[in-house]
């Protein structure tokens, strides 16, 4: 089973310090954009996998899971996906890695605020 806490953006802190009481709306915004942006990366054969995250996953409870028998082993196990180069292990990080900033934007303009 794996599952990935999204990310430790201090949301909480911006909604109570502006009073906004939204942070379920916020954190519902982040896990979805979260699933939607990691499914390129995903490893697909028959999309058992792929959509793991989507009937798995509480959306707002900020913990995505992908419980199958061979997630473990695709996230770490380097593995050569030449029809989609995109898709491949530790596809979390990488989707991290690339589209961080502009999720935290997202989440950033529903709270109305500005991302740092």
């Amino acid at each position: 089973m794996l599952r990935f806490r999204t990310f430790n953006c201090n949301i909480g802190d911006l909604v109570n310090a502006r009073q906004l009481n939204q942070q379920q709306a916020v954190q519902k915004f982040i896990d979805s954009e979260v699933i939607r942006r990691m499914d390129p990366f995903v490893p697909l054969r028959d999309g058992t996998l792929k959509n793991a995250s989507i009937t798995q996953t509480n959306i707002g409870s900020g913990d995505i899971r992908q419980k199958t028998p061979y997630a473990r082993r695709w996230y770490y196990t380097q593995a050569n996906f030449n029809e989609a180069p995109r898709r491949g292990c530790k596809w979390f990080e990488r989707m991290k890695a690339q589209q961080k900033d502009s999720i935290l934007r997202g989440a950033a303009q529903i709270a109305r605020s500005r991302a740092k």
